[in-house]
């Protein structure tokens, strides 16, 4: 399942190296391992895991080799924030996610 089916709009990939803003919003509606990490990347304070490659300019991002799951964070104040292999979005959290098309 893709971000089109979850929210049935189009988002395209944008390149962490420039400067990106989305060029609009939508809510998730139904959990899937993207929701799963774009959860991840709210939690900590950013948008996507493109705002994260730009603010923290890193090019690769800790994850979880079994699930692909976000394993690790930095925050903007440099606390750390690491997650479980497990799912962490709860049905209940999930309409809370925001998704940015580019």
């Amino acid at each position: 399942m893709d971000l089109e089916e979850i929210t049935g709009k189009k988002t395209s990939v944008a390149m962490a190296s420039s400067d990106v803003k989305p060029k609009s919003i939508s809510r998730a509606k139904k959990w899937s391992e993207e929701i799963e990490n774009l959860y991840r990347f709210q939690q900590a304070g950013y948008r996507d895991e493109i705002e994260y490659k730009q603010v923290k300019q890193v090019s690769m991002i800790d994850r979880w080799p079994e699930t692909g799951y976000v394993k690790k964070l930095q925050r903007r104040d440099n606390t750390f924030y690491y997650y479980d292999k497990q799912r962490e979005c709860d049905d209940k959290e999930v309409h809370k996610v925001k998704i940015y098309a580019y």
